[in-house]
């Protein structure tokens, strides 16, 4: 059994895939047309790490209760977690696409951690080995 997506929240479509895709450097799996339930236009855009079995659904967020749920799916915690191999140049590559980090990289148990903001202002973890 595993995962297979998450959905994420988001305010526009290709902002995000421009984050995910060109900034993170996550493969576009599927950005297809679709249907809302009452047969609005959509998108169904799924986007995940190379390699990762586990993707997020970018989902354009309608209505207020959706809209203020954008980067704060988590209460302002970390909610999501991207594991790299090389923590050093990961980290250096999204500081060069200007991503925002909330403090400077740190030495835990499990390994170097960085929290940063995506696209929407949820928070994530960086982790590399130690």
């Amino acid at each position: 059994m595993h995962l297979e997506q998450v959905t994420l929240l988001v305010d526009d479509y290709d902002r995000a895939i421009g984050f995910y895709v060109g900034v993170l450097g996550f493969e576009l799996v599927e950005d297809s047309p679709a249907l809302t339930n009452d047969g609005r236009a959509k998108r169904w855009v799924v986007v995940r790490p190379p390699g990762a079995v586990t993707g997020l659904l970018l989902a354009r967020a309608e209505g207020e209760g959706q809209r203020s749920g954008i980067g704060n799916q988590f209460a302002g915690r970390v909610g999501l977690f991207l594991r790299v191999e090389d923590f050093d140049t990961s980290y250096r590559r999204m500081l060069d696409q200007d991503v925002e980090f909330l403090g400077e990289p740190r030495d835990e148990p499990y390994g170097r951690v960085a929290v940063f903001v995506d696209v929407a202002g949820n928070r994530w973890d960086l982790l590399g080995p130690r």
